[in-house]
């Protein structure tokens, strides 16, 4: 008996789908749970704790999905103009046209 999955959406769109989500999350959990609990070790503070953990729980995310998306956009821009000068490499093979770029360069 196999078990069906149940997709979490976020406006839309299937999470799972979407680059850098998991990544992101995992960090900024993780972090916020590591600053909160030094936190309280070294202050016995809990509701300053709590403040500490989402704050860094909240620059984290922000920060490193924006990192984690930028990085994304560029390899994707990278690999659009890769895929067109492969395209134009295969077309201009063996060409007057080859000859002519070669000599240019």
């Amino acid at each position: 008996m196999e078990e069906e999955k149940k997709d979490v959406k976020l406006m839309g769109r299937n999470v799972s789908q979407m680059p850098c989500f998991r990544e992101t999350f995992l960090y900024s959990i993780s972090s916020g749970l590591a600053t909160g609990f030094l936190h309280f070790m070294m202050t016995s503070r809990i509701q300053r704790s709590m403040h500490v953990a989402i704050g860094t729980y909240g620059c984290v995310t922000l920060g490193y999905w924006t990192y984690c998306r930028y990085n994304y956009s560029l390899q994707k821009f990278n690999m659009g103009q890769l895929q067109e000068a492969m395209q134009k490499q295969a077309l201009y093979e063996g060409t007057e046209m080859e000859k002519q770029l070669k000599k240019e360069i």
